[in-house]
């Protein structure tokens, strides 16, 4: 990330670019009312992803053994010291890490890019007419949010099936593992076995998550980000140290309000993921209200926020690093923001 920022502070400075008059009297650079594709902003947010799963990937198999049934972890240092006592670091605390990348780009890519193309099209839409290209209202970034997290997530959901089971099956008994060699072999296996419909198994709350979460983490993130960058605290338009620090509050801030809107979707569509299927074809749980009675019922409220911490410690990072990265490839290559 400070390797690209440094490039983008050697890049020619924009009053060197031709300015465009608004009616109101303010001037826009020209380069500023050329629309970026979205297929380049869905690379973008592929790639940002997947440089965000590298790093994270041990922090979300963590948070999927704490969340589903079976073997207990007292804790987050616990749950990761026992899985990689049980399974070492490549089967275990990297287990379904080829799962991890084909989710970026079914659902990162997806998520990031269309939510960075319809915040330009809005701000090209403002400049046309007359307006300040950031004047828009924080709602309108929210339900940004919840249009591309949904859109991503349906596609992604098949992605985010076999990430869960991969990350869960070393915590299941050695005679009820599935053992999948990698996640075309996970998908291929649930395809023929249980048919291609339970590929999108959990589609109702993994796309209810995704919604909020992206609509907190795009929305927040770009509103807080836009409040900083007028406050001055973070440098004129926040530019000090490449913007680094200022998309690091931004982001920050985003991760917690993600991770405590999400975190109940999240366990419940772990749990009907992960599910294990009697020989009648008969599953644990009928439905998703099914799967939070019954989780309630048996170990209470609080349940639905099990493995927040790991869910946090993961989303956290994972937040900072793919929308930095995203923000600063786009800058690279487009001049540009993408939040």
């Amino acid at each position: 990330i400070f390797f690209i920022s440094s490039r983008i502070s050697d890049m020619p400075e924009s009053k060197h670019l031709p300015l465009v008059p608004a009616s109101n009297g303010k001037v826009t650079v020209a380069s500023e009312l050329s629309s970026t594709p979205l297929a380049q902003r869905l690379v973008f947010g592929a790639l940002a992803g997947m440089g965000a799963a590298t790093f994270c990937h041990p922090l979300d198999v963590i948070r999927v053994q704490m969340q589903t049934e079976g073997v207990q972890y007292k804790n987050t240092l616990d749950a990761g010291t026992k899985i990689f006592q049980r399974a070492g670091l490549v089967n275990g605390l990297y287990a379904g890490v080829s799962a991890a990348y084909l989710r970026q780009w079914m659902y990162g890519s997806f998520r990031i890019g269309i939510y960075a193309y319809l915040l330009e099209q809005t701000q090209l839409q403002n400049v046309s007419q007359g307006r300040d290209k950031n004047d828009i209202a924080f709602s309108r970034k929210l339900a940004m949010g919840c249009c591309s997290g949904g859109i991503g997530s349906f596609i992604g959901t098949p992605s985010e099936l076999a990430l869960v089971r991969l990350s869960a099956d070393s915590k299941l008994p050695p005679a009820q593992r599935r053992n999948y060699a990698n996640v075309i072999d996970c998908l291929v296996q649930v395809t023929k076995s249980e048919g291609v419909t339970n590929l999108w198994r959990g589609a109702t709350p993994t796309v209810l998550r995704a919604t909020l979460l992206s609509s907190a983490q795009l929305g927040v993130t770009s509103e807080i980000k836009g409040h900083l960058s007028k406050s001055g605290w973070f440098g004129p338009n926040g530019s000090n140290f490449y913007g680094l620090p200022m998309m690091f509050c931004s982001t920050l801030c985003s991760s917690f309000i993600a991770n405590t809107v999400a975190n109940p979707f999240d366990v419940i569509k772990s749990r009907m993921q992960s599910m294990p299927v009697d020989a009648n074809g008969k599953a644990l749980y009928s439905s998703m209200s099914d799967c939070f009675v019954k989780s309630v019922k048996s170990e209470g409220v609080l349940v639905l926020w099990r493995g927040f911490t790991p869910a946090f410690v993961k989303l956290a990072p994972y937040t900072i690093i793919s929308l930095t990265l995203a923000d600063k490839l786009t800058k690279a290559v487009t001049g540009k923001d993408a939040l």
